[in-house]
């Protein structure tokens, strides 16, 4: 194990695994591809598929011992048991992709007791990369990266899903603010921690996958990220999921936070 705490390999495995992973999604991207409804309102491609197992093949290839927890993948009972877990989203904002709106990403995150240790969330279509490690810092195509210091409401630039632009626009709470709406909690989060836009709230539940990989990102380029009343999220737990996210830089997450609570 090195001094960031995680084993010697790990991220860079973390980073050629994200950054194949991202090809091939791309490689598909603007064609048509076989997709079909898991749930209502949440499609899945087989394009989803491949990612994921080409994911599963080069992070659990060398590394058996570790647990694997993905949004496509069938439960495994015994990930909570796992001292280091790989967390996934092959593709987060599948919609998105499907409809060739370059407004998704490859999202892989390593726990390690529960907690993020290595993450990676990259937009091939943009060719935005980000990538965290714990106590290492936070980099997009390897610069360095920080939050905003917006520290008020005015003009703050917030970022909300497409599904949820008409709530939130029209929030008392974030009337103040620009709001603006794309896909992909996962991007949305890491242009949090890149300091393109200054916040990102959804009032949607989210799981895991969608968001721990980001979570890791937003930290260590100096953002907090929480529940909107400003809990703290923990990950890797019988139900993996979460009522709402808020991410900002920490002047205006302690403001979007209380008002969101008091409203």
């Amino acid at each position: 194990m090195n001094e960031t705490g995680i084993r010697d390999g790990d991220h860079e495995m973390l980073i050629a695994a994200v950054h194949e992973a991202g090809a091939l999604a791309s490689s598909h991207f603007g064609k048509s591809n076989p997709s079909w409804m898991k749930k209502p309102g949440q499609p899945v491609s087989e394009v989803d598929l491949a990612v994921d197992d080409l994911l599963r093949q080069r992070l659990c290839g060398e590394r058996s011992d570790y647990g694997w927890l993905s949004e496509e993948s069938a439960e495994t009972p015994d990930r909570m048991d796992r001292e280091w877990l790989w967390v996934v989203d092959p593709i987060d904002g599948t919609r998105a992709f499907l409809d060739a709106r370059p407004e998704y990403s490859v999202s892989a995150a390593l726990l390690h007791f529960n907690r993020p240790v290595a993450a990676a969330v990259f937009n091939p279509e943009t060719d935005e990369f980000f990538e965290a490690v714990h106590d290492g810092g936070a980099r997009c195509n390897g610069e360095p990266i920080t939050v905003s210091a917006k520290e008020n409401m005015d003009n703050a630039r917030v970022l909300v899903s497409r599904s949820e632009f008409k709530t939130l626009a029209g929030n008392e709470v974030l009337i103040p603010c620009e709001v603006s709406s794309i896909s992909s909690i996962a991007y949305k989060l890491a242009l949090v921690g890149s300091g393109a836009t200054d916040a990102t709230v959804t009032l949607t539940a989210k799981s895991d996958w969608d968001i721990v990989a980001a979570h890791l990102i937003v930290s260590e380029a100096g953002g907090i990220m929480t529940l909107t009343d400003g809990e703290a999220l923990v990950y890797n737990r019988p139900h993996p999921r979460h009522p709402n996210v808020l991410a900002a830089g920490p002047g205006l997450h302690a403001m979007l936070a209380t008002a969101l609570k008091e409203t």
